[in-house]
């Protein structure tokens, strides 16, 4: 939708999207925001999805639209792939959960573990939050600390210790070379924010002499080798391989959450840039659009999980795994079937297209923005992007404060209008099905979009 001089980006918004407006009103009456995800409730309202082929959705107005978000990077092939969708249909007619474990896991671990160079032995789990809730769990048992540090501007899912200084408010977050550990919402275990050390990002002499502060109490470092709520931005490939000195030296457990990265390489980011964590966290794709999580690593930390030598599988003291895991849906079949589809159809070579439409995306989208009145910076890697309104370089999370919040929203909303999904901070990722003339459609799009925004904040 083209947005004429005398309409602003929200009222040609709402004039689009009536349905799912009305929708809205009637699900805030039993769903709180009207979404069950945080992420889906945004002013004036959200946009309610019907269905999806490919890379297209169709909403419940009857709009479509380019999807360049696929579920936060959780569907590299697509919607509604026909061999995820097939393989989906065969599983449900043999059972979808069982009480013991299928056969399928097997192929699915064997699979990652050729794969992702950190992994000896591997675990699934429901989500990625609870891929690293045992990863950190593990690091603690092995190391018999009690502290984790992280990046400021990382995210790794939503159990308390890892809730810390996300997204910080600048008159709380502390100096750039030393950052305050910061709840990121209410409820958060107070004694959690002080065994959460956060380091910045990019930042190495910094982040080592933080390590080397805390090292008597630190169980593990975990970083996302591209931050991923924290702006898309790359880690230099000299950070990663200094934090793994320091965490050599200090018997510190390092854990690189690959939920997201795992993506820009066969073996994950930690292939890409050639630094081996200790632990790897997992999610996302390695479930094709169905709910999982994965951890794994050396065989001497995986160890921890085998039982020895006793009965009640629940129970160390009585023969049982130092580190107890549960989960009833963990290594469901369904999850385990769309995993062993779409990892077996990402490979090197559909990764190499991946990675190739994500720079034809960040240089397309770099120069259709060149002359427009609003600053517009692009970050990512592989298949990975994020557009930052008002800011002209991104390194670190730091740099993201100048960003134009209002106009960042109004960019949304106008790339909705015009038929584009990014999320609502700038996110976007490629898929497999996301063709030359898609990207083309996004760099107008994003374009228009600016030129629609300019003077409305």
């Amino acid at each position: 939708m083209r947005v004429s001089n005398q309409m602003t980006v929200i009222a040609a918004y709402e004039q689009r999207t009536p349905r799912s407006r009305k929708h809205f009103e009637e699900v805030a009456q039993v769903i709180p925001a009207g979404a069950t995800r945080s992420l889906n409730a945004w002013p004036p309202h959200p946009v309610y999805l019907e269905s999806g082929a490919g890379m297209v959705v169709t909403d419940l107005d009857g709009n479509t639209y380019h999807d360049f978000l696929a579920n936060y990077t959780a569907l590299p092939l697509g919607y509604a792939d026909p061999d995820i969708t097939r393989a989906l249909a065969e599983q449900v007619a043999s059972g979808t959960v069982h009480s013991f474990s299928r056969t399928g896991e097997r192929e699915l671990a064997e699979l990652l573990a050729a794969r992702v160079p950190s992994v000896d032995k591997i675990r699934f789990t429901g989500s990625g939050t609870e891929a690293v809730m045992f990863a950190l769990r593990l690091a603690k048992a092995y190391t018999r600390r009690t502290a984790v540090a992280k990046a400021e501007g990382g995210y790794h899912g939503t159990t308390d210790e890892v809730m810390i200084s996300v997204r910080p408010a600048a008159n709380l977050a502390g100096d750039a070379h030393a950052p305050r550990s910061v709840p990121e919402m209410a409820g958060i275990d107070e004694s959690r924010v002080r065994e959460t050390i956060v380091v910045p990002f990019n930042d190495i002499e910094s982040s080592a002499a933080i390590l080397r502060a805390h090292s008597d109490r630190l169980a593990a470092l975990i970083l996302e080798p591209v931050l991923g709520v924290g702006g898309m931005i790359p880690a230099d490939r000299e950070y990663l391989a200094a934090m793994r000195e320091v965490c050599d030296e200090l018997g510190i457990v390092l854990v690189f959450d690959e939920v997201i990265t795992l993506r820009i390489a066969p073996g994950g980011a930690q292939e890409h840039y050639g630094v081996v964590p200790d632990i790897t966290t997992m999610g996302k794709i390695v479930g094709g659009g169905m709910p999982i999580g994965a951890y794994g690593g050396r065989a001497d930390l995986m160890a921890l999980l085998e039982p020895r030598g006793g009965t009640d599988v629940y129970d160390a003291r009585s023969g049982g795994p130092v580190l107890y895991q549960g989960g009833t849906f963990t290594g469901n079949a369904l999850s385990i079937r769309a995993g062993i589809t779409t990892m077996s159809k990402l490979d090197a070579a559909a990764i190499t297209d991946l990675n190739a439409k994500g720079e034809l995306l960040r240089r397309s989208v770099t120069e259709a923005v060149a002359g427009t009145p609003v600053a517009l910076t692009v970050t990512g890697i592989g298949s990975l992007f994020n557009l930052h309104v008002g800011v002209k370089k991104v390194h670190t999370f730091r740099d993201l404060r100048g960003i134009d919040a209002a106009r960042q929203h109004q960019l949304f909303i106008a790339l909705l209008n015009r038929g584009a999904i990014i999320a609502p901070r700038g996110m976007g990722c490629v898929s497999t099905c996301t063709t030359t003339e898609d990207i083309e459609f996004f760099a107008r799009a994003v374009n228009e979009s600016l030129i629609d925004i300019t003077g409305e904040c």
